[in-house]
C-alpha cells in the first residue's frame, strides 16, 4: 500500500558558504575578535543569529535571537556582515533566502606559566656519613 502522505521536496536551494561548513568555521576563527568586555567579565557562549542572502550572495538584515551580551552579539553581527555566500538558485532563478547561523565565542585558555626557579642547599654535618637537603621550588612570572 502506497503512502498517501509523502514528504515535499524542499522548494528553495539555501545558499552555501564557499567551501562549506568547514571553510565558514575557519572564517569565523580566524576573524573573530573576542570583545575586551566578555574578556574582563568571563563571558562566553552562543549568539544565534538570522539573516538574508541576497540573489548577489550579499548579506542583508542581520538579526540577534539569541545573544549573550558584553559585545558579542555586536561581533557577532560584524562577522556576518563580512561573509559572502555563492548565489542560491531556484529553477535557474537566483532567489533571496533566510539563513540562520550560531557564532561561537569560547574564552581563551589562560596559559600557566611553566617557567619554575629550584634552587637547593646544601649542608655538611660533622659526620661525613650525614647530609641535609632542603629544596626549594618558586614560580617564576
Amino acid at each position: 500500500m502506497e503512502n498517501k502522505y509523502k514528504k515535499e521536496k524542499k522548494f528553495i536551494n539555501t545558499p552555501q558558504y564557499p567551501g562549506g561548513s568547514k571553510a565558514f568555521k575557519n572564517f569565523i576563527k580566524d576573524n573573530l575578535k573576542y570583545p575586551s568586555l566578555a574578556l574582563e567579565k568571563g563571558i562566553g557562549g552562543l549568539v544565534l543569529l538570522e539573516f538574508e542572502v541576497d540573489d548577489n550572495g550579499l548579506v542583508l538584515n542581520v538579526n540577534v535571537i539569541k545573544g549573550i551580551g558584553y559585545g558579542c552579539d555586536e561581533e557577532a553581527i560584524r562577522l556576518v556582515k563580512l561573509l559572502k555566500y555563492e548565489k542560491a538558485k531556484n529553477h535557474g532563478i537566483r532567489v533571496k533566502s533566510k539563513v540562520k547561523t550560531k557564532i561561537s565565542f569560547v574564552l581563551p585558555i589562560k596559559k600557566q606559566d611553566s617557567k619554575l626557579a629550584i634552587s637547593y642547599t646544601y649542608t655538611e654535618s660533622s659526620k661525613p656519613t650525614n647530609y641535609s637537603y632542603s629544596i626549594k621550588i618558586n614560580k617564576t612570572s
